[in-house]
């Protein structure tokens, strides 16, 4: 992969307190979209994870690490943050599960009701590059670990692992583990929820 006009990309899956998702949602919608694009953060896709009502998951992306550490400085130390995080934080139960990436982003298409993540621990590196160039196109919004220090500890991010995060069904299954997300855009219609069939690692 090229990493022309390649983001630095958080992929964050947040467990919440049972019931609470849609309360955090509201909050997320209404304060800290605008709060975040206002100190210069691509606030992407949210997602409530069809098959565990008490997960939200969601992404931003940033042009590279120097603006991501000054624009989580600029958020969180600012007025949006200080007075909205005893609300959210009160949300939570782990909002650590953030994955590192390096990639192009992903929005859904308008009225997507369902979007498939799927997050791979490739062995090899050149095997998956392989993989990717057969199975995966453009569409697929395909994302690397970026594995730059984070420089913004307060923040937490998972480490010594190397994932690949694409979006949408893959023409063949990948060779290697693989944990697939059933998520639903937080702008959709709501449905009546479903069974739990992803596969998880």
């Amino acid at each position: 992969m090229n990493d022309f006009d390649m983001s630095i990309v958080e992929f964050r899956q947040y467990t919440l307190r049972p019931g609470s998702r849609e309360t955090l949602i509201e909050l997320f919608e209404r304060e800290f979209v605008t709060g975040q694009q206002a100190v210069g953060i691509t606030v992407g896709a949210r997602f409530r994870d069809l098959d565990d009502p008490d997960r939200f998951v969601w992404m931003r992306a940033f042009p590279d690490m120097v603006h991501r550490r000054r624009a989580l400085e600029a958020f969180y130390t600012g007025p949006v943050w200080r007075e909205h995080r005893d609300a959210a934080n009160a949300t939570m139960v782990d909002s650590d599960d953030v994955l590192l990436l390096r990639g192009p982003g992903f929005a859904s298409e308008p009225d997507t009701r369902e979007v498939v993540a799927t997050v791979c621990h490739p062995s090899d590196a050149a095997a998956f590059d392989a993989y990717a160039h057969r199975h995966l196109g453009p569409g697929h919004a395909l994302h690397r670990t970026e594995h730059a220090e984070n420089d913004y500890p307060l923040l937490p991010v998972r480490t010594g692992e190397d994932v690949r995060v694409w979006f949408g069904p893959a023409e063949a299954p990948p060779p290697w583990p693989v944990r697939q997300l059933r998520l639903e855009p937080v702008t959709t219609t709501r449905r009546a929820p479903t069974g739990r069939t992803s596969q998880r690692e």
